[in-house]
């Protein structure tokens, strides 16, 4: 089993990410990544407050993730890895170059992002790091659940022309 589902929702830990995926996939163990939550307390107990009780949840730094990064992997149980933004999974995925695939789950609208998906939209420079980052051999997809169609990172990003 393992740590083996890398994903990038902007809204961190919420019920598609703990139900939709969760269930389906018997998750163990929720992995956020994230600087700014890990150093804050008060958040990380407010997102942990969002877990189903049998779900171990772990709040990283990215270089504090990467070094605890083979104690997850050896875990026996099903695990999922989150970031709240591209960036932040670019870095992790350059700090741990064994991550493969990276799904990408809600970037919603903010100023200067196009829409691509009804629930993915990118920047110019979002979408020149998820290029870079599939460029490094990282296949990237979008998903909103395990069941839903995934969207090629090409695709995605010729969506986000149209």
């Amino acid at each position: 089993m393992a740590l083996d589902h890398f994903r990038i929702d902007d809204r961190l830990v919420h019920g598609q990410v703990v139900v939709g995926w969760g269930q389906p996939l018997e998750l163990g163990f929720l992995v956020l990544v994230d600087d700014v939550v890990a150093a804050n307390d008060w958040e990380c107990e407010l997102y942990r407050m969002g877990m189903p009780p049998e779900m171990q949840f772990f709040v990283e730094t990215v270089s504090s993730a990467a070094a605890r990064f083979g104690e997850f992997q050896a875990r026996a149980d099903a695990g999922m890895l989150l970031t709240g933004d591209i960036a932040t999974m670019d870095r992790l995925t350059q700090a741990v170059p064994s991550i493969a695939a990276v799904t990408i789950g809600g970037l919603h609208h903010r100023p200067g992002r196009l829409p691509c998906l009804a629930c993915v939209y990118l920047s110019d420079d979002e979408a020149a790091a998820l290029g870079a980052m599939a460029a490094r051999g990282l296949r990237i997809v979008a998903q909103d659940l395990p069941a839903s169609h995934a969207v090629s990172l090409d695709e995605l990003l010729r969506k986000r022309c149209a």
